[in-house]
């Protein structure tokens, strides 16, 4: 069996005015991700690490965000056309780690209900989906509460 990994890094700005969107749950905070879709960085990041274990480009490749078909769209409809990208190149999604850099808010309330979603939008076990949330200490832009950094690792397998 042929076995792959990929990173994948997605960072946005928070703003007024926008919900506060990860990994498809709506966490209540005074601002949220800006950005074309829904903003949901932790998604986004793991769409790159997938589409990157199977050597296929970015998100933006494939998802551009000068399309407005793309304005608004729920990132985790957008990771389960890419699970359907790499089922048609005969890969599977084995396992996804993923952290969050996050100053606030508290997000561990929150993790379980996002694994949920993130393994629904694979079609696969929520026990393949790890997610960790994790503060800057107050340094640098996440820090300072202006921006979420999400990392995500992504294991696929040729099938």
């Amino acid at each position: 069996m042929t076995y792959r990994t990929g990173i994948g890094v997605d960072i946005h700005p928070l703003v007024e005015g926008r919900d506060l969107i990860l990994g498809s749950i709506s966490v209540p905070h005074s601002h949220g991700l800006d950005g074309h879709s829904d903003g949901d960085a932790l998604t986004h990041a793991i769409i790159d690490a997938c589409l990157g274990a199977a050597n296929l480009g970015d998100i933006g490749a494939h998802f551009p965000s000068g399309d407005p078909k793309y304005d608004g769209i729920r990132s985790t409809k957008l990771l389960s056309e890419t699970g359907s990208i790499l089922a048609q190149l005969d890969w599977r999604v084995d396992y996804i780690d993923a952290t969050i850099l996050a100053e606030r808010p508290m997000l561990r309330p929150y993790i379980a209900d996002m694994r949920a979603e993130l393994a629904a939008a694979l079609n696969m076990g929520i026990e393949s989906i790890s997610l960790k949330a994790t503060t800057a200490d107050h340094l640098g832009f996440v820090g300072r509460g202006e921006g979420i950094c999400c990392m995500a690792i992504a294991t696929i397998t040729k099938t």
